[in-house]
């Protein structure tokens, strides 16, 4: 999983040989995305590689595979090893496709690479909870992504979310709070997706849909309120993390304090601490801050 997508997994089982290296330093958001829970799986299932080569692939490739060296691997490999592993292969293609167009792969090569191997993605779908959950949040994730990404990249950040979820879903239901973990998952992959300056998220974007520029207003009273709300959102960037989806939640996309709980897994009374702590950060920041048109409790 991503840093940020929940609690560490239960003590994975002892095993013989050595230990498996970390995920090289060179390994891509998108790539990660799906070895990540692959190695978890791995991990926790007392498997080793020696076991798992006789199926799958050698054992020195294996090795190379979970952490992320060498050529990026075709899907036949990740399918026998998703079979021996017990991972839900659907999510896992999902990952495993967008990872390999970002590693340049041609959609040739792709469709060589998994056909005659979908047929079992299709038989079972995620967990109830997972259906229950998607349905109450997809619509307030695709608008908080909105603020960072558009197009085909919000579409992928939010359908990505929902299938390392699937992947991970046992640790979610593990986890303190589901939905702070599903959250965490999302804003992990928003932000890796989306562009940086000065290694924080861009949102400036988002300034063409705030309800300041949507009034009858003249030309220059609306061109004065871009470049107030520009230097907002550049404020708002710098944030510490939850504070600032609180505020791209609350001021962006117009949420109340309750949905903004709800979405984000934490008490209504950390919403609105981490709101007083970034309005007077913005205070402080911003020579004249401007409301955006956020939802009032």
């Amino acid at each position: 999983m991503h840093n940020a997508t929940g609690p560490a997994s239960e003590s994975a089982p002892l095993r013989p040989g050595r230990k498996l290296g970390p995920i090289a330093s060179t390994v891509g958001s998108a790539h990660r995305a799906w070895l990540t829970p692959t190695r978890e799986h791995y991990l926790l299932s007392g498997r080793t590689l020696a076991d798992l080569s006789a199926r799958v692939l050698a054992k020195s490739k294996l090795s190379e595979l979970l952490r992320g060296v060498g050529h990026y691997p075709r899907w036949e490999v990740i399918h026998r090893l998703a079979e021996e592993l017990n991972i839900p292969t659907w999510p896992l293609h999902r990952l495993w496709k967008q990872a390999a167009m970002d590693a340049g792969k041609s959609r040739d090569w792709v469709d060589r690479s998994t056909a005659g191997r979908l047929a079992v993605t299709t038989q079972i779908g995620p967990p109830l909870e997972h259906g229950a959950l998607r349905s109450m949040v997809e619509d307030g994730y695709r608008r908080y992504a909105g603020v960072f990404l558009t197009g085909t990249v919000l579409d992928a950040a939010v359908e990505e979310t929902f299938a390392i979820l699937w992947l991970s879903f046992d640790d979610a239901l593990a986890s303190p709070d589901i939905r702070r973990y599903a959250w965490n998952i999302l804003s992990a992959t928003v932000k890796a997706k989306a562009d940086h300056r000065d290694q924080r998220p861009v949102l400036a974007d988002a300034a063409f849909d705030t309800a300041a520029l949507h009034g009858q207003d003249s030309l220059d009273h609306q061109a004065a309120q871009l470049a107030e709300s520009l230097e907002m959102f550049a404020a708002i960037s710098k944030l510490p993390l939850t504070q600032l989806d609180v505020m791209v939640l609350r001021r962006l996309c117009g949420f109340t304090t309750e949905k903004v709980s709800d979405l984000l897994g934490i008490p209504l009374a950390l919403v609105r601490s981490s709101e007083r702590h970034a309005d007077r950060f913005l205070a402080d920041t911003v020579e004249s801050p401007a409301h955006t048109g956020g939802t009032t409790s």
